[in-house]
């Protein structure tokens, strides 16, 4: 896997994936940035709730479990001084479907954790990572 990462201007910066697509990184204004796009440590957050979620959705499917929608809220917190890695993280799972079980759901966001979600998994070695969630009936 390969990515490329321009320096646009300022503290704004282009990163480009091997897979064609692109994203502007960029700083607050109070740090030389014009907030023209999300934080590079707002990225790590994105990727891995992104991950993870990949791996819900999929895991509940290959189940043939009627999921209809899922959001992942996550919130962390990071070191005071530099070099300001997050301490914690916590995704809140918002998984919507038909007679879906809270044990499957549980199961599926415990697969991902443990075995699947690369981006999860490694920051795990360093981060305190917690999960909860919730399931709520489509109608």
């Amino acid at each position: 896997m390969k990515v490329r990462v321009k320096w646009v201007e300022g503290v704004s910066f282009l990163a480009q994936s091997e897979s064609g697509h692109s994203v502007l990184m960029d700083g607050p204004p109070a740090g030389g940035g014009r907030n023209l796009g999300p934080r590079p440590m707002e990225m790590v957050l994105m990727g891995t709730a992104g991950c993870s979620t990949y791996d819900v959705i999929h895991i509940l499917k290959k189940s043939r479990a009627d999921v209809r929608d899922c959001v992942v809220d996550v919130e962390a917190e990071r070191a005071e001084t530099e070099p300001k890695v997050f301490t914690k993280i916590h995704l809140h799972y918002t998984v919507t479907g038909k007679g879906l079980k809270p044990e499957q759901v549980e199961r599926a966001i415990k697969l991902s954790a443990e075995k699947y979600c690369s981006a999860s998994i490694m920051l795990a070695k360093s981060v305190l990572i917690t999960h909860d969630f919730e399931v709520i009936e489509a109608a």
